[in-house]
């Protein structure tokens, strides 16, 4: 999770939370120590398309019924302030990440969560999933999808069906072109008439701790301008009567949680949580030395931000937040995190050497930083908190003979300050050339930033004090990524 945000629940051997409980870490990040791995950061190449993204995770633990996100007109409706007014057309996006927790006098009692659409127009629209998935922590009943957070070593292969977490299962599945089977292919809108498009459950019967949690991921198309909204109601087993969701359409916000920190403020800083509509869902990036159509081996090594944000640009003043066409007053002014946003990166190596030159790719955690520092800094250890559990999927990697490999899927889990394990090697001759390309879609209950690095294969140590951060462990047999924790420093 994005730090200075609602505090984590604590770790328990009972059934797992929505809100990732990080097990506790191996060794006190108090007293831990810090090394630098001396090498280049530099901003990541590319930028986030136009597609409009509807950003529904503010609250994120569920107290009270109501509006939770509504893009309908205010005008003439009792509260008016509950909603943002935009409309939205053709390609756009809906990412919502919920938490509910049941009390002892509701020990049975379930949040059920709907999506409703309507027509801007006086004819019906024709809305279209392209892609979807869902997912509660913990199934309460058959055909529920799932995904407990389940302790996973830091590197897996991804067989599609390797997560821990909502968040991490829908960003798995979308990555590998998955869809829920429960979420319909289409909608046919009936002019001025409310629509549920989806209606959810988020069950806490039978859990101890009373806390479950929802994750879902819509990618839409529209045939005319709609208007969205996501709302919540306490009930029981069965869904809500649709006259319950046109009542609260018409009533208040569900209450938000902990205001931001306004934009350049100084001093202690709260993100808070996203509640409104971000422009961007999608990051494409060429990774190039600058002016040139080409990456030079020589740059390893070298890192680039994964989901830098205010605070935490690794020392590249990048930020790369989505920005907020329309948002709640209070709640984050920027997508900090870019959950459910996808990276689709492309490296194109050549080696302009005089020699073989060996190089490997990884998905790392340092710590958190923003000012410049030569290089970056990790636990020396096992790490702190887990602050990442996702997918990515990787292509043009060293196979057997040397042969590029095709696409690849790869899961992670890295903790706060750790190195990452490799992902594969690739080997060049002088003046050969190959092209990487890595996927990924950020994963509800990350904490960012992470970096994409591109290391020599036996990297130096160096450090700043008396031992210096080894690189990725390096893959083994035919250079590829070993199912185990990489080497400390």
């Amino acid at each position: 999770m994005i730090p200075l945000l609602l505090a984590q629940a604590p770790p328990a051997p009972a059934p797992l939370v929505a809100q990732a409980p990080n097990p506790a870490p191996l060794s006190s990040p108090a007293s831990a120590a810090t090394v630098l791995r001396p090498q280049q950061v530099a901003p990541l190449p590319g930028g986030l398309d136009p597609v409009l993204m509807v950003n529904d995770n503010n609250p994120e633990l569920i107290l009270e019924p109501g509006i939770l996100l509504s893009t309908f007109e205010g005008k003439g409706r009792p509260f008016p302030e509950a909603h943002l007014n935009l409309p939205l057309n053709g390609r756009f996006d809906l990412f919502s990440h919920h938490v509910y927790a049941g009390t002892p006098q509701t020990l049975e009692s379930t949040l059920w969560l709907a999506v409703v659409a309507m027509p801007r127009q006086a004819a019906p629209v024709q809305l279209r999933l392209l892609s979807g998935s869902t997912a509660l922590s913990q199934a309460t009943a058959p055909g529920q999808a799932s995904a407990p957070f389940l302790p996973l070593p830091p590197l897996l292969p991804q067989d599609g069906s390797t997560y821990a977490g909502p968040g991490d299962r829908v960003a798995t599945e979308l990555l590998s072109q998955q869809k829920s089977p429960q979420l319909p292919e289409r909608w046919t809108l009936p002019a001025g008439q409310l629509t549920p498009l989806l209606v959810l459950p988020i069950p806490v019967k039978g859990l101890s701790p009373l806390l479950n949690g929802l994750n879902l991921q819509l990618r839409l198309e529209s045939s005319g301008p709609v208007s969205l909204a996501t709302l919540a109601s306490f009930g029981g087993d069965q869904p809500p009567a649709p006259e319950v969701w046109q009542a609260l359409l018409n009533g208040p916000l569900s209450p938000k949680e902990l205001t931001a920190t306004p934009r350049g403020a100084s001093g202690p800083f709260a993100y808070s949580r996203v509640s409104g509509v971000q422009i961007g869902s999608l990051w494409r990036g060429q990774v190039t030395d600058p002016g040139k159509p080409w990456l030079s081996v020589s740059r390893a090594p070298i890192s680039w931000p994964i989901s830098a944000l205010v605070r935490g640009s690794h020392g590249t003043g990048q930020v790369q937040s989505a920005e907020l066409k329309a948002f709640y007053p209070g709640t984050a002014w920027a997508a900090h995190g870019n959950y459910g946003v996808e990276y689709d990166l492309r490296l194109p190596l050549r080696n302009d050497t005089g020699r073989p030159v060996s190089l490997q790719l990884a998905l790392e955690s340092p710590l958190k930083g923003d000012k410049p520092q030569d290089g970056l800094k990790f636990r020396q250890g096992a790490g702190g908190s887990v602050w990442f559990r996702g997918s990515v999927e990787v292509a043009g990697l060293d196979g057997p003979e040397g042969k590029p490999l095709g696409r690849e899927a790869f899961h992670l889990v890295l903790r706060s300050g750790q190195v990452g394990p490799s992902l594969g090697t690739v080997t060049l001759a002088p003046g050969g050339q190959r092209q990487l390309r890595l996927r990924l879609i950020y994963p509800a209950d990350a904490t960012p930033p992470q970096v994409l690095s591109l290391l020599p294969l036996a990297p130096p140590a160096s450090s700043t004090g008396s031992s210096g951060a080894s690189g990725p462990a390096a893959a083994s047999g035919a250079a590829r990524p070993q199912a185990t924790g990489p080497i400390q420093p």
